[in-house]
Order: structure tokens, then C-alpha cells, then sequence
């Protein structure tokens, strides 16, 4: 048995179970697919305080390396389901079942893909799901925004100060984000909105070259250097609704404590409600639900 399971390997999980480790706790982390999650998305990463430069998938490296020299316990299985039995906590992965006296949820979320053939291959090489992430790199170059919300509209007035060119894709006739965002968007000289657009594919073989639209008039190319895909973000919390309560989004519905409605049950990173989801918040949640579950455990003794 475990002092604690965490749910996940990106940044809020793995600091998660690096604060419980260095409180001589014993720390068991599942992960479905990628450690890292979605920072492995981004090809360079220059806003973590005290790394100039790092790729993301070296990020989630030296967090994976620090975990497992502290004696992290690491499982690659995808969690099905949680069985509260109060001072034990029983997490089900696929045919496994692992014990715990305290589970820290961080499965982050999973941004929208458009599903088109070459999608993940140009991730990182021209395709992206963040401008914070990674606009800088497209510095005077010409970009997409895929999406018509508020999301998609902050993510192209990031970009609109740094590209020389940004064209907004929506598949339909208006924009539905803030009019005070599409005002902004509509004075800038180097923005364009193409409507009723919908992108049908991808151009390029290792570096992203341009999309092809379906519009009202017929198929259009157009040339890119990169492409920013702003449709919405994707929680994946409903296997743990029983233990932590749910938003309206499908978010997990806790505050910045990290806790659920379920004594030992604790949550972390971008599966949370919140207003900004970086690394930094991330990991920032993933200590405090650690020290959450720590003072648990030791009060519970």
C-alpha cells in the first residue's frame, strides 16, 4: 500500500509526487500515455522561471528523472475507476489494482484536435494549441487561428503583435467570442477573418507549408508558417465524478486548496476550474494538493 497514487505525469502530478516524496512519502504515478502531458506538445518552452530555454519534451524528462531518483514508483496504465474504503483508497488500471491512503487526481486536459490526417506528426513543426506557448517562435511570419471564440480570438491578439500576417478561421458566418476582442481584432491591419471557412487539410510533410479550406466558394490554399488550433479544451474527469465534483464543463469543481468532497481525495493542475492554465499554475496546484494529501495522511495516522 501506498501513501499515495497520483493520476497523471504532466507538470501537476509530477510535482505533485515530488513534494510527497521529499516528505518521505511513498508515491505511486499512473500515467495513460505521455509523461509530461501536454507540455510534450510544445517544441520550446521560455516562460518557466529559471529555464531560459528547454523543449518541452526535455521538461518533462528532468521532472520524470528528479521523481524517480527521489523513489517515485511509475505505472503506465490507463485508471478505470476509485473505490473509497476511507483510511484505504483502491484505484482499479485496467487489470491492475493498486492501494493508497491518498489519491491526488491530475489528468489534465486535452486540447481539441481538428482529427485531420498529419495533425500529430506537425505538432510542434508548425502546429500548435498554445500562442503563450508558443508564439514567439512565428515572430514575423505568417500564422492561422483555427476557432471563433474567446479563446481562439485572445490567442490571434497575441499573435497579431508578433506575426506579420494572422488569418482567423471559423466555420462559421460570425465569431462568437466578445465583440470587444473581434473590435480589437477588426482595427488591426495585419489580421484577416475568413468566415464559413472550415479547414479540410494540412499541407507540408515535416514542417507545416499551409492548409486547404472548404468555403461557400470552393476549396482555398493558403500558406502558413504555422497554425494555431483554438476550439476548446477537453477535460476527462467523469470515471472520478463520484469522488470530485463536476462544473458545468466537466471541470473538477474545487478551489485553489485542491480538495474534493471526498476526504483523501485531492485534485491538481488544468483538470481543475480555473482562469489560467500554464506550467506554472500547474505545478503550483500539484504542491499544494501533495502538502494537502500529506497533512491528511499524518492526521489520519
Amino acid at each position: 500500500m501506498y501513501d499515495i497514487i497520483v493520476i497523471g505525469a504532466g507538470p501537476a502530478g509530477l510535482t505533485a509526487a515530488l513534494y510527497a516524496l521529499r516528505a518521505s512519502k511513498s508515491v505511486l504515478v499512473i500515467e495513460q500515455s505521455t509523461f509530461g502531458g501536454q507540455v510534450t506538445f510544445s517544441p520550446k518552452i521560455e516562460n518557466y522561471p529559471g529555464i531560459p530555454e528547454m523543449s518541452g519534451n526535455e521538461f518533462a524528462d528532468k521532472l520524470l528523472d528528479q521523481v524517480l531518483e527521489m523513489g517515485a514508483e511509475v505505472e503506465m496504465e490507463k485508471v478505470t475507476g476509485i473505490v473509497d474504503e476511507g483510511a484505504r483508497k483502491l484505484v482499479f488500471a485496467d487489470n491492475k489494482k493498486f492501494e493508497a491512503a491518498a489519491v491526488i487526481i491530475a489528468v489534465g486536459v486535452h486540447h481539441r484536435q481538428l482529427g485531420l490526417p498529419k495533425e500529430n506528426e506537425l505538432v510542434g513543426n508548425g502546429v500548435s494549441y498554445c500562442a503563450v506557448c508558443d508564439g514567439a517562435f512565428f515572430k514575423d511570419k505568417v500564422v492561422g487561428v483555427v476557432g471563433g471564440g474567446n479563446s481562439a480570438l485572445q490567442e490571434a491578439v497575441l499573435l497579431s503583435d508578433l506575426c506579420e500576417k494572422v488569418y482567423v478561421f471559423q466555420n462559421l458566418a460570425f465569431l462568437t467570442g466578445e465583440q470587444k476582442l473581434v473590435d480589437i481584432l477588426a482595427k488591426k491591419d495585419n489580421v484577416e477573418f475568413v468566415l464559413e471557412a472550415t479547414v479540410a487539410s494540412l499541407e507540408g510533410e515535416s514542417e507545416l507549408t499551409g492548409v486547404v479550406l472548404n468555403t461557400p466558394l470552393g476549396e482555398r490554399s493558403v500558406t502558413l508558417d504555422g497554425l494555431f488550433v483554438a476550439i476548446g479544451l477537453e477535460p476527462k474527469n467523469s470515471a472520478f465524478s463520484e469522488f470530485a465534483a463536476l462544473d458545468d464543463n466537466g471541470y473538477f469543481d474545487s478551489d485553489e486548496s485542491c480538495v474534493t468532497k471526498t476526504d483523501g481525495v485531492f485534485v491538481a493542475g488544468d483538470c481543475r476550474k480555473k482562469g489560467i492554465r500554464q506550467i506554472t499554475t500547474a505545478s503550483a496546484d500539484g504542491a499544494v494538493a501533495a502538502l494537502a494529501a500529506c497533512r491528511y495522511i499524518d492526521n489520519n495516522k
